[in-house]
């Protein structure tokens, strides 16, 4: 009896490695179906907001629905393993993030080698932090600031979404160039209500997440961590005009299984690339302080491996490790 040809794909997959024959069979017929993308953080957080305004202009190009699935945890690395142990035939991706580059180095039992076992496929964007206070801070710029924390060494509370996190690794890099001491505060949950309040005054914090406090007027921005300015926040400074060389974003990606057919991986660049084109799309982004950077799978492998390296040594200098 003859296996229906989609049945005899999957089992195929489950095999082990792809004949390039059968690579060159899934990418024709990809996707036939709903694609799932793995967001290992909560709705409504930086993550997942790329990753749905993504999933649309994707679902748009592929005619198929990108489903975007939450699955937090352990800092994103449930959702990672989730993809890593999924059938590499491009129905299950990960929306990849600065927090996997930290972890790599951050936690050294994972089941999983990010770089070894996720296929970097397509980067989407790059999403400065702000350096951003509660208005009771008296300091409107960053040498102000500096000089506010020199005076109070161990008196200011940084809040940050958790030990390890992307916030938590970029203030502690921003910390040793400046020469300051602040208290880190690590939250499991939002930290903004107690920013609000005051009860933490300073935190390092991706752009869409802070950009709606900074324009109500309800936070102050000093700076943008990244190495230009940002469109979106044209009167802020960068970290960098005050503290040379300091640079520090998360980003997001997509990734998919090891062993995923290097058709569909080009297909999906291809597909992200141009969406990444679309004027809709980067408006979208753009708003949301994001700045698009369009990669091949080869630059966003080097990409990744470059992060990795750079978060390695922040974690080792400033002895960040595993509570």
């Amino acid at each position: 009896m003859e296996l229906p040809r989609r049945k005899f794909l999957h089992l195929a997959i489950g095999a082990g490695a792809l004949p390039a024959w059968l690579d060159t069979a899934l990418a024709l017929d990809y996707p036939s179906r709903p694609v799932h993308l793995i967001v290992g953080f909560p709705a409504g957080f930086t993550p997942d907001i790329i990753a749905r305004l993504t999933a649309q202009a994707l679902s748009e190009r592929l005619g198929k629905q990108i489903i975007v699935d939450n699955r937090p945890g352990v800092a994103s690395n449930i959702g990672t393993e989730l993809v890593v142990r999924a059938i590499p035939d491009g129905y299950t991706l990960l929306l990849a993030t600065g927090a996997n580059a930290i972890n790599a180095t951050f936690f050294e039992n994972l089941g999983f080698d990010f770089s070894r076992d996720i296929a970097p496929v397509a980067s989407i964007v790059r999403s400065p932090l702000v350096v951003t206070v509660n208005p009771s801070v008296p300091a409107s710029t960053i040498p102000e600031f500096i000089a506010y924390a020199k005076a109070n060494p161990g008196k200011i509370n940084m809040a940050s979404g958790g030990v390890g996190s992307t916030p938590h690794a970029a203030g502690e890099l921003f910390k040793m160039m400046a020469g300051i001491d602040l208290v880190h505060v690590p939250y499991r949950a939002n930290s903004m209500p107690d920013l609000l309040a005051g009860q933490v005054q300073v935190t390092l914090a991706p752009a869409p997440t802070v950009i709606g406090y900074i324009r109500a007027g309800k936070l102050r921005a000093l700076a943008v961590t990244s190495a230009t300015r940002l469109e979106v926040l044209p009167n802020v400074p960068t970290v960098a005009e005050f503290v040379p060389g300091y640079e520090a974003s998360t980003w997001s990606g997509i990734g998919a299984p090891k062993n995923t057919p290097a058709q569909i991986v080009d297909k999906l660049n291809k597909e992200v690339n141009a969406s990444l084109a679309d004027s809709k799309l980067v408006a979208q982004l753009e708003d949301l302080g994001s700045i698009p950077i369009p990669m091949t799978p080869a630059a966003f492998d080097k990409f990744i491996g470059d992060e990795i390296d750079k978060w390695r040594s922040v974690l080792r200098t400033a002895n960040i490790k595993l509570e």
